[in-house]
């Protein structure tokens, strides 16, 4: 029956057989199931440290005479100006609830879901820290040992190939959660917890593992540079968040009406919390309970936020598989292509967007949603453009070949606008540009919307300056993305690195140097109109000023792309000359 297992395997997915056998040896699955049921014990063991004995306090929390007693004590309160602490703390310390009286059901029942509770909070970091750290790391083994380009000339699909990885590399720490299921699911039963819930958690913790697994895989796919400091990088910048977002959850003040809940649904601890409050004791005021999207209540009920949560991590993990089929056979492509960075902004536009307008509740002004989200909205759309302009700028060769291949058929006029929209060699600018207009549309619907939805305050709204504020924000990307171009363009050794530095400097340091200056955004607005966030200044500035400033930036920009066209023309030019002498 084994060898029969193997063979279909090894038909359905020979990677996966390949990883498989290179794992499950007799001493690793020994291991690893020795691990899982050690690991049982001691949970099981640090929740009998508080089994009633005979000494258990009258008042402790499981003592069918506590109510008795405890009514007893206040009364005593009552009647005395000093109540005689000492007698009663003497009587109680004397006698102790008889065993026939200790409700043992509710005991076990509260144990069992510590229980459960603890084997989920395991498996979420166990899974996702550990299993992204093996992903990483195989692929590093992979790629210093030479097996990754063979793995590449392989007649498998990249599916294949990937799937194969995403299930065979982590299977011992699958086979360490598998051995643990069933005292998770009895403990989850013995604590009288739905099992549509816990199918739920399931659900979440595969759709988390899908997701985070194909980022690692991409990650370590991209980030040759840091060579075997890889595994450590992602698996601890996993573990951060999920610490992180942790804490953040089972914090008083967790929030979750602003566009800040995206990126708190890519953990679990929020959903998992939802499904059991006893975790974080959150019970009447939890966050996901009013939690909205576009005003639909997504918090209402568990299928409409699992459904969401699980809808979320799948778009979000077959952008991800994507991007791995670009780069896996090709590991100079860019990962996501022009096209693909179209739908990328428009898909964070609507999730960001979309948990910005919520809180009905709150009776606020429509604005007032967004004026509530601003910081939020542009810190994410900044990191956004500023990460696309990083991947989609061409590098000098894919440049030249691109213009060397203009300048041969420029007799033929055909349309450049369309390379510039969609070939991957083309420069960067114009799609940058469709980038920043996308961004710019749920803007603008804001300010035309603002006078439907708040008439009454809509003439303390100054459009113009809202929009002389976008275009403002708009012109310094475009800036960096050709200063970006530009430099890549260079015939200088590490361009990558120098157009990285040079534009992490001029977004970062000139509001570093005013405020390190005392150079304020009330008393000199018009400076801080042409640096990264010319938008924190637009309420000190008059409309006049800032259409100046506008205008300024869109001379700079005009200067800047003149001369990126004049060196790809010439680009293309010498590179049709070398071609033809070498003919």
């Amino acid at each position: 029956m084994m060898p029969n297992l193997i063979d279909k395997i090894g038909d359905w997915n020979p990677q996966l057989l390949r990883e498989l056998k290179g794992r499950l040896k007799f001493f690793n699955i020994a291991i690893a199931v020795a691990t899982s049921l050690l690991l049982q014990l001691v949970v099981f063991l640090y929740q009998l440290r508080e089994f009633p004995d005979d000494k258990y306090s009258l008042v402790g929390t499981y003592c069918r005479l506590r109510k008795v007693y405890e009514t007893q004590q206040n009364q005593v309160f009552q009647q005395f100006i000093q109540p005689p602490i000492t007698d009663i703390n003497d009587f109680l310390s004397k006698n102790f609830c008889p065993q026939n009286q200790i409700d043992w059901q509710l005991w076990w029942r509260d144990h069992f879901e510590y229980i459960f509770l603890t084997f989920s909070v395991i498996f979420v970091f166990t899974l996702l820290v550990a299993g992204t750290y093996l992903l990483i790391n195989d692929l590093a083994k992979e790629e210093s040992r030479g097996t990754l380009n063979f793995i590449r000339l392989s007649p498998q699909s990249e599916t294949s190939i990937l799937t194969g990885k995403l299930l065979g590399v982590p299977s011992l720490i699958y086979l360490v959660i598998l051995v643990a299921v069933p005292l998770h699911l009895f403990a989850g039963s013995s604590a009288e917890i739905a099992f549509s819930y816990i199918l739920s958690y399931y659900a979440i913790l595969v759709a988390s593992c899908i997701f985070f697994y194909s980022a690692a895989l991409l990650f370590g796919l991209v980030s040759r540079l840091f060579s075997g400091f890889q595994p450590w990088l992602g698996s601890g910048a996993v573990l951060f968040f999920l610490f992180t977002t942790m804490l953040i959850a089972s914090s008083s003040n967790n929030s979750l009406n602003n566009s800040t809940a995206w990126l708190r649904l890519f953990a679990p601890w929020d959903t998992i919390n939802y499904l059991f409050s006893n975790w974080l004791n959150v019970y009447n005021d939890f966050p996901l309970n009013n939690l909205e999207f576009f005003y639909l209540p997504l918090g209402k009920n568990i299928v409409s936020l699992v459904g969401f949560y699980l809808l979320n991590l799948g778009l979000c993990s077959y952008g991800i598989l994507q991007a791995l089929k670009r780069c896996f056979r090709n590991p100079q492509a860019s990962i996501i292509s022009k096209r693909q960075s179209y739908l990328l902004v428009g898909f964070c536009q609507v999730m960001m967007w979309g948990f910005s307008l919520q809180s009905w509740r709150n009776n606020l002004r429509f604005n007032e949603y967004v004026a509530q989200n601003l910081i939020f909205l542009a810190i994410y759309n900044l990191g956004l453009i500023l990460s696309l302009i990083a991947v989609l700028s061409p590098h000098r060769q894919d440049v030249q070949d691109w213009a060397r291949y203009r300048h041969q058929e420029v007799s033929s006029r055909k349309n450049v606008w369309q390379d510039l929209i969609w070939s991957e060699k083309s420069p960067a600018i114009v799609a940058i540009a469709i980038n920043l207009t996308i961004v710019a549309i749920p803007w603008l619907v804001w300010i035309a919307l603002t006078s439907v939805f708040d008439t009454e305050h809509s003439e303390n709204f100054d459009r113009l300056k809202v929009l002389l504020a976008i275009a403002l924000s708009i012109s310094i990307i475009m800036i960096y993305a050709t200063i970006a171009q530009l430099i890549l363009l260079l015939k200088t050794p590490k361009r990558s690195f120098w157009a990285i530095g040079t534009i992490g400097v001029v977004t970062f340091v000139p509001p570093i140097i005013l405020e390190f200056l005392g150079i304020s955004l009330w008393k000199h607005p018009t400076i801080w109109l042409f640096s990264t966030f010319p938008w924190a200044a637009i309420q000190y500035s008059g409309a006049t000023t800032i259409f100046m400033a506008f205008l300024a930036q869109l001379s700079v920009l005009a200067l800047l792309n003149f001369q990126l066209t004049r060196q790809v023309r010439l680009a293309g030019e010498s590179a049709t000359k070398a071609l033809l002498a070498g003919r």
